[in-house]
């Protein structure tokens, strides 16, 4: 909306100032300090509100004191997430680009399947929440339209750049116009580390089947299997004060510098990564997705005023999700989301043995003291404090190791 109104200034009135909305570094700025800024003034009167209508989290027996304080802590911040990330990206975005509308889809979409889950935990007073299998369903259904949108839209394409000597010793200035060249549809990621990094999911395909005939089928099903992971993991993950929002922060923010730099012509030529034409628009979007973040943060740090619930968490497992299949990144994730995938696993791996364990000698067994793995750290004694600190360093050296993959190549 303001983008399209300063653009329009620009062009009529000349005004000064009017033309630095044209810059995708300088919206996605104004973004990440305009979702702040809502959830700071809004967050104190929604929690206010949140707690005079007793929306509040109920007591889960986890054996820990913190979890008996945190009875009647107002839940379903999520909402707070949802808006200070869609109002942003409508005021600096461009609304037409097909990135931003996908990302804007996926967050109101999963926003809904969070909050439905929420509700039934609060007000019907189930504590289990929504049927595990209708939030896989709600996962399956975000991943057909986002894959579907991606393997056949005609804006959502690649385009093949050279790279000469002399652009291999510094960045070109932004004055250069490098040379134009077909853009083309393509169902290329990423491989990390390797200088030859690029996967065809068409080449996979043929290999498996002999044909590329269901080539879209095997997309999409990397698609929903990536969301549904990243979703549920972020899910999980959200059991401490702050711990989902401060990794998020780290995962969003190096997801932004990627969309930048993946969607700019020069950089991307330097780099020698795929370019990806209209992509850097979606920087906007996860700069907003970041600020609403950080911004959650300060009232969900410890000890927390508010908890997201799954309205908010699988939320931010789906945003990042579809974000990372977007910039054609996704095989990044198990090392960007590392947080993410280690609590999985930790469930994975205890469920898994305990059945195991039982079936054969009688009595179940456990790997970890309690699943997730934080659980597990509180249950050795660790604060609370402490662990999501700790998980906050390990977030930050993964996001350094991602992005230092551009150069390792």
């Amino acid at each position: 909306m303001v983008y399209y109104l300063f653009k329009y200034l620009h062009a009529t009135f000349q005004w000064p100032g009017t033309g630095l909305f044209k810059y995708i570094s300088f919206r996605a700025a104004m973004a990440t300090l305009s979702s702040f800024t809502i959830i700071f003034l809004l967050g104190q009167r929604f929690i206010d509100v949140l707690s005079k209508k007793k929306i509040t989290e109920s007591n889960r027996p986890l054996g820990f004191n913190e979890a008996k304080q945190k009875t009647d802590t107002p839940t379903i911040g999520g909402i707070l997430i949802i808006l200070a990330t869609v109002v942003p990206t409508l005021l600096f975005s461009k609304w037409h680009n097909i990135y931003i509308i996908l990302l804007l889809t996926t967050t109101i979409w999963m926003g809904l399947v969070g909050f439905l889950d929420d509700y039934i935990k609060v007000f019907k007073k189930q504590k289990n929440g929504l049927n595990g299998w209708i939030k896989l369903l709600g996962q399956v259904i975000l991943g057909l339209i986002v894959g579907t949108t991606l393997y056949f839209h005609k804006n959502v394409v690649i385009r093949a750049l050279p790279i000469t000597p002399d652009q291999t010793a510094t960045i070109p200035s932004e004055q250069v116009i490098p040379p134009i060249y077909n853009d083309i549809k393509s169902t290329k990621t990423t491989i990390p580390f390797l200088k030859g990094n690029e996967l065809d999911y068409a080449k996979i395909t043929a290999c498996l089947l002999g044909n590329t005939n269901y080539t879209s089928i095997i997309y999409m099903l990397v698609v929903i299997f990536i969301i549904a992971a990243v979703s549920n993991g972020s899910n999980l993950t959200d059991g401490l004060d702050g711990l989902a929002a401060s990794t998020s922060v780290i995962v969003g923010t190096t997801l932004a510098i990627l969309a930048y730099l993946s969607g700019h012509i020069i950089f991307a030529q330097y780099l020698n990564i795929m370019y990806i034409p209209n992509l850097g628009e979606l920087t906007i979007f996860c700069c907003a997705f970041v600020g609403s973040c950080m911004g959650f943060l300060w009232y969900n740090a410890y000890p927390a005023q508010i908890f997201m619930g799954d309205t908010g968490s699988l939320t931010i497992g789906a945003v990042i999700a579809v974000v990372a299949v977007c910039i054609r990144k996704e095989l990044m994730i198990p090392m960007l989301c590392g947080i993410f995938l280690i609590e999985n696993l930790s469930v994975i791996l205890q469920t898994s043995y305990f059945k195991f364990t039982k079936k054969r000698y009688g009595v179940g067994k456990r790997i970890f003291k309690m699943a997730p793995l934080h659980h597990h750290y509180q249950k050795l004694g660790w604060h609370e404090s402490k662990i999501v600190t700790r998980f906050f360093i390990i977030s930050l050296l993964l996001a350094i190791a991602t992005l230092v993959t551009l150069k390792v190549r």
